[in-house]
């Protein structure tokens, strides 16, 4: 063992002379190779510092005590780690060149197999998500079979009357909103604008409609009152009120009638960590509640046994609705993030300096604008809006250049 340590020796110090050598006579040597060559040297020198671990019988000779072998411990092996930090084996960067080769060989068929396997999944994913219809009543219909399982005991036709409910009220509230925001209350379609003859098809068409909306309420109306009059026909409806307050917040999450308001709701509330993107953050925002209660109520399935509603609430409620958020709302929200990120938010006194207290663009107040590197306020919006046709400010009509 002796004599092979000594070797080991010798064919290091010589390999540091001939690196040395190298280094002093020729003066233009690559420096790749030198590094290499530095490699293997550093390579050999750890050989030599870690043999006294690989030695068993002879490790009384090597390592005299435990307080020696905690000195040579922590003398040793930092060197040896840091020497390889700095000069790294030219041998394994060719072992994981051929590794990665490998694999990409063994895995590319495999990925163009399972890529082919799951297009005709894909198309049917896009199929089922431009369903807008479908989808939101199959997630509903899902979504309140979960609460049914986790929320009310021995109770399954829940669901089912707690969404023919909703959709009583959704279609109440959606024909009231009609009637309030209603500007034309004539029967009459006139063939111009401009002109006083009537088209009479069209006219008795509007007409049989709007009775037969009216109609249709007052049934809805005189319908509900009489279930909750009669309430104590409904034998297997009793939910309670934590399932109704769950319940209720999804289907308004979801429900396109809730679903038209909640941008103005953003509105009228002026959030500032909005930026004025109302209108992209309400799709965002509501598919992500939906998609998180449908998960958070999903959980406890799997402690009840449910194993089938709840890979089938996964994949429909979660994964299809994150993927429809992500395709529909979220790209198109961070880019438009992104191009306002450009510009900085107009500080109080840089808007109270502002000659002008409205946006140029809108001809609105402004309570939070973002300025350009011209020095000019405008809308979030506004601004974001404009630079989709044209990359010139509003006012000076300079180029917006980023340095």
């Amino acid at each position: 063992m002796r004599y092979f340590v000594m070797g080991m020796i010798s064919r290091v110090r010589a390999r540091l002379q001939n690196v040395s050598a190298l280094g002093s006579f020729n003066g233009k040597e690559d420096p790749r190779l030198r590094d290499e060559r530095t490699a293997h040297s550093v390579c050999l020198l750890s050989v030599i510092l870690l043999l006294p671990y690989l030695v068993r019988n002879h490790a009384s000779s090597l390592l005299v005590s435990t307080a020696t072998n905690l000195v040579y411990s922590g003398l040793v092996l930092p060197i040896v780690v840091s020497a390889h930090y700095k000069y790294p084996l030219s041998g394994l960067g060719s072992i994981s060149s051929a590794i990665k080769e490998c694999f990409v060989a063994v895995t590319s068929p495999l990925y163009y197999i399972a890529r082919g396997m799951y297009r005709p999944i894909d198309r049917a994913e896009q199929a089922y998500i431009k369903m807008t219809n479908i989808a939101v009543l199959m997630s509903q219909i899902l979504f309140f079979m979960l609460c049914d399982r986790v929320l009310v005991e021995n109770q399954h036709v829940t669901a089912l009357y707690s969404v023919m409910f909703y959709n009583v009220i959704a279609y109440c509230i959606s024909y009231l909103r009609e009637l309030i925001e209603k500007e034309d209350w004539s029967p009459w379609i006139n063939i111009t604008k401009t002109s006083n003859i009537r088209h009479l098809a069209m006219s008795t068409t509007k007409i049989l409609l709007e009775w037969t909306k009216a109609v249709t309420f007052i049934i809805t109306v005189v319908f509900m009152l009489l279930l909750l009059g009669l309430g104590q026909g409904l034998e297997h409806y009793k939910p309670t009120a934590v399932y109704t307050i769950i319940t209720w917040i999804y289907y308004m999450a979801t429900e396109k009638a809730f679903v038209d308001m909640f941008p103005s709701f953003l509105l009228r509330m002026q959030f500032e960590c909005l930026d004025s993107l109302e209108l992209l953050y309400a799709p965002v925002i509501l598919k992500a509640i939906a998609a998180s209660m449908s998960f958070i109520m999903a959980v406890p399935l799997l402690i009840h046994g449910h194993y089938k509603l709840f890979v089938i609430t996964m994949y429909f409620n979660v994964y299809l609705r994150c993927r429809e958020m992500s395709e529909n709302g979220l790209r198109t929200l961070l880019k438009e993030r992104k191009v306002l990120k450009r510009f900085r938010s107009a500080t109080k006194e840089e808007m109270d300096d502002w000659a002008d207290d409205v946006c140029a663009i809108c001809l609105s107040p402004m309570a939070k604008a973002r300025i350009t590197p011209c020095h000019h306020i405008f809308h979030g919006d506004c601004l974001r809006m404009c630079l989709k046709y044209s990359d010139n400010c509003a006012i000076c009509k300079k180029e917006i250049r980023f340095d």
